[in-house]
Parts: structure tokens; sequence; C-alpha cells
């Protein structure tokens, strides 16, 4: 892994600061509250997320670098960070908003407070203020560009750079976040084996030893770690590849199947990524998530847009259209595929998710190809569409018999 290193110590109560922050809004709307975190000053996309526990994982999930994150639950950092939990080497977001932070991490597996935590990672954090005035916001207007700062900064120097940020639309931050090289993923399995409490059976079956194991070539997008032990704790082995990787040097390592993660940005600027996948989907069956999925709708030549406010949290409802099963998934994405073009493209729209009828994922007719708009890793949020990742397990075999 590369990036910041992190020194997780013990801690117990955190002291109330008495530091001003801020976050400005590029239509002119500021909101004033406490600071917490590293002394900063950054510019984003900001958005809400819904979820009521897991922020750990959202603070280090990279397809949220360049975004200002808002959190919709009143009360975050009571149960600290730990390292174990973490979804890549350190936090991907630009700032951090909060209602309120917890003076108390209380967590046996906690060695260090998210107020510790996002200061060593340069990360600015501001609470104190409105969060579901922000949240309505950004329901009303969308998402809008923003400027978090625990400095002394004026409004209006915070409201001139939250207008100065690029945006997502067309910009590559997957280059910003993917390996700098090749690796094989948890070689000794010491991270893929699900937590159990010790003196009882909790979670604790496992088969890998009983089945077949697949080499997977796992395409580094912005991958969360959850997702590599998902696909590990069900018979993968996982080599990770940068998100440059040619096509040529995927076949020659001579996957069994090849896995397209989740990432950040537009999906629609990573020409090299969409010529790969064409590629490789012609030979592996193949299985994408989030920014995986909507890299496959581009490599079938259809196309992407930007959502008004996109879909964060864990609790939103997705219909399988060929099952009628529905299921309540995690999710993180500003974009979606285009409905009408994956169908003119050959693609089968299998999923819909039903609150805005976008598309959540598809198959294709003739090859063994499926993807995912939500994230069945969860991490955090509900596991109801872990079934997916045995799906993908049974096509490779049936594949490969």
């Amino acid at each position: 892994m590369h990036g910041a290193k992190f020194s997780f110590g013990s801690c117990a109560k955190m002291a109330q600061t008495t530091r001003t922050g801020l976050i400005a809004f590029e239509d002119g709307t500021v909101f004033r509250g406490r600071a917490f975190g590293a002394v900063a000053t950054n510019a984003g996309e900001a958005c809400f997320n819904t979820s009521m526990t897991g922020y750990q994982e959202i603070l280090t999930d990279p397809s949220y670098f360049s975004q200002i994150v808002s959190m919709t639950a009143v009360q975050i950092g009571n149960y600290g960070i730990c390292p174990d939990d973490v979804e890549s080497d350190g936090p991907k977001l630009k700032g951090f908003i909060v209602r309120e932070v917890s003076p108390v991490a209380s967590n046996w597996r906690s060695n260090i407070s998210i107020q510790d935590y996002l200061k060593e990672a340069g990360i600015p954090g501001v609470e104190g203020v409105d969060t579901r005035a922000i949240t309505k916001k950004l329901r009303v207007s969308g998402a809008l560009k923003a400027c978090i700062s625990t400095e002394e900064i004026t409004e209006e120097e915070a409201i001139k750079r939250a207008r100065e940020f690029g945006g997502l639309i067309g910009v590559d931050f997957v280059k910003e976040v993917t390996a700098k090289e090749s690796y094989r993923w948890d070689p000794e399995m010491k991270q893929s084996t699900p937590f159990t409490v010790v003196g009882t059976d909790l979670r604790t079956i496992d088969d890998r030893t009983k089945k077949p194991r697949f080499k997977v070539a796992a395409l580094d997008f912005g991958g969360k770690l959850s997702i590599y032990r998902k696909l590990q704790h069900h018979g993968f082995d996982v080599h990770v590849f940068p998100a440059s990787t040619a096509a040529a040097e995927i076949n020659a390592f001579k996957p069994d199947a090849v896995f397209l993660s989740n990432g950040p940005g537009d999906p629609g600027a990573g020409d090299y990524a969409h010529a790969t996948v064409k590629e490789l989907i012609e030979d592996y069956p193949t299985f994408g998530i989030c920014l995986g999925h909507q890299i496959i709708t581009h490599a079938l030549g259809a196309k992407t847009f930007k959502l008004k406010f996109g879909h964060r949290g864990g609790n939103q409802p997705v219909k399988n259209l060929e099952t009628g099963k529905v299921s309540i998934t995690a999710q993180n994405h500003g974009f979606a595929s285009t409905r009408e073009e994956l169908e003119k493209a050959g693609a089968i729209v299998t999923e819909i998710n039903l609150n805005d009828h976008t598309v959540e994922g598809l198959r294709l007719k003739d090859k063994p190809v499926f993807s995912v708009q939500y994230h069945p890793e969860a991490a955090p949020g509900p596991n109801d569409a872990d079934a997916l990742f045995v799906d993908f397990y049974n096509m490779v075999a049936k594949h490969s018999g």
C-alpha cells in the first residue's frame, strides 16, 4: 500500500475544540461551526451520506476523492478508528462535516480518535453545523462546489475558492488513487477471514479449502479493501493491477476472471480503461462494481451522466427486474448509466433504483459479464447483496469447467 502512514495510539476522551471552522458553497451560502481534525483549507464537491454507522469506511473510501462529505447521522466518532477496518491507506476525501463529534471514543478495537486521525491525515472537519439544512440544500440545488476551512479565512475568500474548484465532470481522478504497481492481495489470508468473537463460533464457517480457487485480475480504479476481502473469502486469489494496465499485460497474467473496482471521478474520462475493458470482456468472466459498472457501460459504447446529488448511504432500495427481489443496498456514486443506450448496445438492464429508477445493474446476453452500480460488499451498509460474490464464483467455475 502507498500513501500516508498513521500512528494508532490509545485514546479515550478528547478535549472539545475552541477553534472555529466554516463551509462555504459556490452559491454564497456559508455555515460556521467548530473545527476539528487538521488546520487546513480544501475545496471540493459537497455531498451527503445517510449511513448511520461506518464513518471510518467512508473516510477511507477512494471513491470520495475530491469530495467534502456531510453526514446526516447526529453523532460521529463514538467508536473511534480501528486500523483493521480501513478501506485504503488513509482518508481520501477533502473535508468532513458532522453535527457532533463524540468527545469519547469507546471501542476496544479502536486505537485512535477520529479527531486525531483526521489531524494526522491533514483533513479538516467542522462540527456544530445544521447538517439537515446542508442535506436539504444539496437535495434541492444538487451537488455544489464547496470550500471547508479550519484556518483564519474570510467568508469571501472561502466562497471564491469554492467557485474556483474545477468540479468532477470530465476529470479522471482514478490516476490519483490507483495502485502504483501490481501486487497480490493478502497472500497469507490474514485480512480475508470475517471477524470472529473469541469463544464463539460466530461467522467461523469457512469452505475455502473445500472448493477450487480461481485467479482474478482486479483492475484498481480506487478499489475498497472490503471488496478484495470479499473476493478472497469467496474463493478468489486477488491480484491487483493499476488502472492503466493494458489488456496485453492482463492476458499475459492468464487470469480465470477479471474484476473492475469502484473509484472516483467521471467514468467518461478514462478512455484508456474503456479500451482495455472492451478487450477483456471478450475473453474473461467479468464482474464490475460502481465505477467498474460504469466503465463497462462505456466499453459497450453507451454513456453515463451526472446525477443531481448522487446516491450515498446504506439504505438505497434496488429491484432486480429478473427475479422481482428488492434489496437494500449501500451506494456511493454521483454518475449513472443511461438505460436506453445500454439496451441499444446489447446489454440487459437487470436492476433499477426504486427511488429514481436509474440503472443499478446489467449483464451481457452472450458473455459471462455482469455489474452493479451499488456496493454488495457494504462496508458500511446491509449485506442483502452479498450473494453476488457467490454468483461471480459460480459463473467463473462454469466458464472454467
